[in-house]
């Protein structure tokens, strides 16, 4: 099958986690918004048509077929099977998507440390309430999340590669590119934080050996981080 991705063309956000495990199984799509014969308004023909039976509230968007799967995790849950990135148990599969959530709200409160009251409005028009939260989320949610994961992968019996265990899993690539992004928006806290979290790092090594995520990654395919993303670095928001 070929699937189209649907999302913004200048930036990594949410798509990314969506097109890291396409990359990977070396699967068949477009990535529509950055396809000159697609592009932007053939994101919009699915946001503003009045006649879908399930419409989508925002990108990203996968097509596949007659479906059109909205929201990241649902759309990698959709994935996953096809793509052979997680297992076949029905309580492993759920298991998986529990996690993915779990990233979901990690990456969400990522977010808010730079629009920390609406994102309408510009960063330097709430700089004072997002360097109050980047504040905590610096000292306290990042390294609960890093923890959690962490704790995670030290339950795998036989010290596994992996966070389900000796294969690779959909998640794995999300938990990859939260430590990418991570690492740009607060390189000194990542510094500090990594090193209590080696087994959670050393999945993110793997998922970056990869041979078509390293292939991918020295592509253009692959967009910087950049301040109009959900990772954005402004050093006032580590300063003590």
């Amino acid at each position: 099958m070929r699937y189209e991705l649907y999302y913004q063309p200048s930036i990594q956000g949410r798509g990314e986690f969506v097109r890291l495990p396409l990359e990977d199984s070396g699967a068949d799509y477009v990535d529509v918004a950055r396809d000159p014969k697609f592009g932007r308004p053939g994101i919009m023909k699915f946001l503003e048509n009045p006649s879908l039976e399930y419409p989508p509230f925002a990108p990203p968007f996968l097509k596949a077929g007659k479906l059109l799967i909205s929201q990241t995790a649902n759309i990698l849950q959709f994935l996953a099977p096809r793509l052979g990135l997680v297992p076949k148990s029905e309580a492993r599969r759920l298991w998986a998507h529990q996690l993915q959530l779990t990233v979901a709200d990690w990456l969400y409160e990522t977010g808010q440390t730079h629009h920390p009251i609406a994102n309408l409005l510009y960063y330097e028009e709430q700089a004072a309430e997002a360097k109050k939260r980047a504040a905590h989320f610096t000292a306290t949610r990042i390294p609960k999340f890093l923890g959690y994961f962490e704790r995670i992968l030290k339950l795998n019996p036989k010290g596994d590669d992996f966070i389900l265990g000796k294969k690779v899993c959909y998640v794995d690539f999300s938990l990859f590119q939260m430590i990418e992004g991570l690492r740009y928006a607060f390189p000194r806290t990542m510094a500090k934080l990594e090193p209590e979290s080696p087994r959670l790092i050393t999945v993110h090594d793997r998922i970056m050996a990869r041979p078509r995520i390293a292939a991918y990654l020295s592509s253009p395919r692959r967009l910087p981080f950049n301040q109009q993303g959900i990772f954005r670095h402004y050093p006032e928001l580590e300063e003590e």
